[in-house]
């Protein structure tokens, strides 16, 4: 009995316990020791026939292996998923000292953000009229959304590879857009991508396209539909994009106009010249800041 006892209490020493005396947690070699000491020890319990404490309703509801690799949960659609996920990367940078706005009747967005190089960096003012509010928070840059139906706008920039709009290819665009750390793979990576038209209006390209992402709501695959309005702007080479989009479901039954309205009324061009320093706003979530 004394000896069941200590077993238990052993296990939840492991279970709770952030750091057990004999652990030394200071490598991902080390993480990967301890996992599997407590592996062991665990099998070990359940072979001796000993009868271990229930854990609390929320371990029982995690994929234990996934979140002894990862230090997450695989419940991408919760809160705790959220809680875990990084802030997807967008390529914007703020310049220091402004904030992104938006004119309450207008509709008129403004955003003064920095291109190029950390040393040489330049700056941009990004405008659009959207009749969606502007976010704020952590997860957001710039960005505009109708938080009930999912229809939104937001600023992205890749860089740029010495080509001009025309002569990048179309697989530069997507794989800017869908890349594992990208606002459209906040969910899981978006499938069934397709470009759908591609061409020039004087300095910018549009680029219609579709794909399919994982709704936040039910996990399911939802085919969206998006307009990018791309641009260079003069003397920089880092492609400035506007990106608008909306469920295909909604894009029929009348979601296309609005979204194409404001992603049309994207402009980016340089921003006049001042006596001050050009400095970026440093975002402490970025490993980075150009």
């Amino acid at each position: 009995m004394i000896s069941l006892l200590l077993l238990t209490l052993l296990n939840a020493a492991y279970s709770f316990s952030p750091s057990p005396p004999h652990v030394q947690l200071q490598t991902s070699t080390s993480l990967n020791s301890h996992n599997s000491d407590r592996r062991n020890f665990l099998s070990n319990a359940a072979t001796a026939g000993c009868v271990l404490l229930p854990q609390s309703s929320w371990a029982a509801d995690v994929d234990t292996e996934d979140f002894l690799k990862t230090g997450m949960v695989s419940m991408p659609m919760g809160v705790s998923g959220q809680a875990g996920k990084a802030k997807p990367r967008t390529g914007v940078v703020l310049r220091d000292g402004e904030e992104p706005s938006r004119d309450m009747k207008s509709g008129n967005v403004l955003a003064e953000i920095l291109v190029g190089s950390s040393s040489n960096p330049t700056p941009v003012l990004a405008t659009f009229q959207s009749p969606w509010k502007l976010e704020s928070g952590g997860l957001f840059d710039v960005e505009c959304r109708d938080a009930k139906y999912g229809d939104g706008a937001f600023l992205t920039v890749a860089k740029g590879k010495g080509k001009s709009l025309s002569e990048l290819p179309k697989t530069f665009f997507t794989d800017a857009l869908f890349s594992s750390s990208g606002r459209f793979s906040f969910y899981g990576a978006p499938t069934d991508i397709k470009v759908k038209k591609s061409e020039m209006e004087g300095n910018y390209r549009l680029i219609e396209l579709v794909f399919s992402n994982l709704s936040q709501s039910t996990n399911a695959e939802i085919p969206r539909t998006a307009l990018v309005s791309a641009t260079i702007p003069e003397g920089t080479d880092d492609v400035v994009m506007l990106v608008g989009s909306a469920t295909s479901n909604r894009w029929k039954r009348g979601a296309e106009q609005p979204v194409r309205d404001t992603v049309k009324s994207f402009k980016a061009t340089l921003a006049p010249t001042s006596g001050m320093k050009v400095r970026a706003k440093v975002d402490p979530r970025n490993e980075s800041i150009i």
